[in-house]
């Protein structure tokens, strides 16, 4: 315990730099609720058609606001990041189109939306996939300038977060930089950013230094540990108009959509995201710390400032990164009893260990943990909703290595 009390000492400054961004987020997120004039009706919920849906479509003018954007598509409908992620990108490419990765390749998930045989896949409409690496976890300006004057890809796709990579995750100042030099392209693309675990962690939005769309899932950070499911949408209108005829159909577009259970966990959930954010990101570098005072490397270091709320765990062998993401089911509220082993999770390409005991099934703003069973042995250790649950889980931690 007292050796805690040390690394948290050391983290002070990162700690208040973390409050400040929560502080700041916290404004901008009650600003929009203000603004958009929300009641208690808007929690509301409907059946059928789901024509007229004030909490439906409110719930889409909040998140508009807090994304700084013209219109969003917000909807437990959504089941998930990459279900988001594919909406976006069947709604807005057209067969002979190229899809731009400038952050390597996307994420697993997303590999049989890219390629799948036989599966109704972009490959399989003719819509081309290219990618450009990351030149030392930063965009690669030149080959990207290079890509999109070869290729004149119709959208350009940003992964902000690392995926199953050893990387960093993006920063928005990186973003802002490249984002700028592809706006001075001729006919300009669609940017869009996969901004999943990356809400709330800094003041601004990829949607506010130039991305055209920014996706996400609700059981991620904007959810706040609250939502039960869902994802959201947010971009410019000719964008999201484009989207939603894929969302739906192009007779309906956002006129329907029912969810009889109501909205107020969306509300609230969004109401609490920029706390249980920062909550998530004081919790990761103490577990950092923990982890690096036992030798091994940690993905961002603790003296950089954050860019989402992974922290990579680095291990030398596939029995250590074992013990951590089961330590982590061990310590959990729900489920603690169940221990996590490697499987063949679909989706991935490899075996994948996870570890969920979570209140709202895989939410991974609560405390949770995921890895595939590859060299590197990297364990990706999110969430948390309160500092303190994080806390006790760090201090079994320095027991365990």
């Amino acid at each position: 315990m007292d050796q805690l009390v040390k690394f948290e000492k050391n983290l002070e400054k990162q700690f208040r730099k973390i409050d400040e961004i929560a502080l700041f987020n916290q404004k901008k997120v009650l600003d929009s609720f203000a603004e958009c004039k929300i009641t208690t009706q808007c929690f509301a919920g409907t059946t059928g058609y789901g024509y007229d849906d004030q909490g439906r479509d409110k719930l889409a003018s909040v998140f508009a606001k807090v994304f700084k954007t013209e219109k969003a598509i917000v909807s437990p409908l959504i089941t998930c990041g990459s279900h988001a992620i594919s909406t976006v990108l069947y709604g807005l490419l057209r067969p002979g189109d190229t899809l731009l990765s400038i952050s390597g390749q996307l994420y697993d998930t997303l590999y049989d939306t890219l390629f799948g045989k036989e599966n109704g896949s972009l490959e399989s409409f003719n819509i081309k996939f290219k990618q450009v690496e990351l030149a030392q976890n930063d965009f690669d300006k030149n080959a990207v300038l290079k890509a999109i004057k070869k290729y004149k890809p119709k959208v350009v796709f940003v992964q902000r977060s690392r995926g199953y990579t050893n990387r960093k995750a993006l920063s928005i100042k990186q973003m802002e930089e490249i984002f700028e030099v592809i706006k001075q392209a001729k006919n300009p693309p669609f940017i869009v950013v996969d901004n999943c675990y990356g809400e709330f962690v800094e003041e601004k939005e990829p949607t506010e230094v130039g991305a055209d769309v920014v996706v996400g899932s609700l059981i991620k950070n904007p959810g706040g540990g609250l939502a039960p499911t869902g994802g959201y949408i947010c971009g410019k209108t000719k964008a999201i108009d484009m989207i939603s005829t894929r969302f739906t159909s192009p007779s309906l577009m956002l006129e329907v959509g029912s969810f009889e259970m109501g909205y107020r966990l969306f509300y609230q959930g969004l109401f609490m995201a920029p706390h249980t954010v920062a909550q998530a990101l004081k919790g990761a570098m103490l577990v950092g710390e923990v982890m690096k005072s036992k030798g091994f490397k940690i993905i961002p270091s603790n003296d950089e400032q954050p860019d989402d709320i992974i922290k990579s765990v680095v291990f030398d062998s596939e029995e250590q990164l074992v013990k951590f993401v089961q330590l982590v089911q061990k310590i959990s509220p729900i489920d603690s009893f169940i221990v996590p082993l490697p499987w063949d999770m679909p989706g991935y390409q490899d075996q994948v260990i996870m570890a969920a005991g979570t209140f709202v099934s895989g939410s991974s703003i609560e405390l949770s943990c995921d890895s595939p069973i590859k060299k590197p042995y990297i364990a990706y250790f999110q969430g948390g909703l309160t500092y303190e649950h994080i806390k006790i889980f760090a201090q079994e931690l320095d027991k365990l290595y």
